[in-house]
């Protein structure tokens, strides 16, 4: 059974940055694409990002282009979403995900979730 354990969520004012860390177990997450979802009060699940398997290829909604990165380290089995010039907007719960559907909120699994809060 995939397990995912997210991490480096905190409150941060506009502006600043994050790095969210998912450690997964359960299964070989170098063979993987790995993702993330957010979920906004009263809105939603909603895509991310997302990265294949191997780290060549990335995917991001449009509303983090420019300001997010995801990468990933096979083997600590660990991904990462660096999250720079933070907006209040970008408040939500992040789920690290395993083998998401690419601009979907779909996925094979998902963990239980940071809190991100940006303050204006």
């Amino acid at each position: 059974q995939v397990q995912l354990v997210e991490s480096g969520g905190g409150v941060v004012q506009a502006g600043g940055s994050l790095r969210l860390s998912c450690t997964t177990s359960g299964r070989t997450f170098s063979s993987a694409a790995m993702g993330w979802l957010r979920q906004a009060p009263g809105k939603e699940r909603e895509f991310v990002a997302a990265i294949h398997w191997s780290g060549a290829y990335t995917y991001y909604t449009d509303s983090v282009k420019g300001r997010f990165t995801i990468s990933r380290d096979n083997a600590k089995n660990t991904a990462y979403l660096q999250m720079n010039n933070l907006k209040p907007e970008d408040t939500a719960i992040y789920f690290c995900s395993v083998d998401p559907v690419v601009y979907t909120a779909q996925a094979a699994y998902w963990g239980q979730g940071t809190q991100v809060t940006v303050s204006p």
